[in-house]
């Protein structure tokens, strides 16, 4: 398959992981903070506790096929993910201070943080975390 298909295929599944994992995350922190009156701070925990395992499965299994050692790639991939969420809090106060008050900046200013946190994520995932045929 040329490689350019290859990483299409690989983006598109991706996507998908990071659909499902939100969608379970989020249905975790519905049912504590809603269902089970849990504080709002600890259902968040909670559900990322729960999405941060799936997403690493998702991703191992299905979007990067990886076979090589899962105890360095959990390792790799907790490092990743402190990289992401970093450089998205890091574009979020930045895009905030530049874009100014009101709902519209400050969405704007969550969206560079969020499309910053997937691309770094599917970046250090694809060249450092998964690497296909080596360390």
């Amino acid at each position: 398959m040329p490689e350019g298909q290859a990483l299409a295929g690989q983006a598109a599944r991706f996507g998908l992981a990071g659909l499902v994992t939100t969608a379970v995350g989020f249905a975790v922190i519905a049912a504590l903070d809603i269902g089970l009156h849990m504080t709002p701070a600890l259902a968040n925990a909670v559900g990322y506790a729960v999405g941060i395992p799936l997403g690493f499965a998702l991703n191992r299994g299905f979007v990067f096929r990886h076979g090589g050692a899962i105890t360095r790639a959990g390792l790799r991939y907790a490092a990743a993910i402190a990289l992401a969420l970093a450089l998205n809090q890091l574009v979020l106060r930045l895009a905030g201070a530049a874009l100014g008050a009101g709902t519209g900046p400050h969405l704007a200013a969550q969206l560079a943080g969020m499309a910053t946190y997937t691309g770094v994520s599917f970046l250090t995932f694809r060249f450092w975390v998964f690497r296909q045929g080596g360390a």
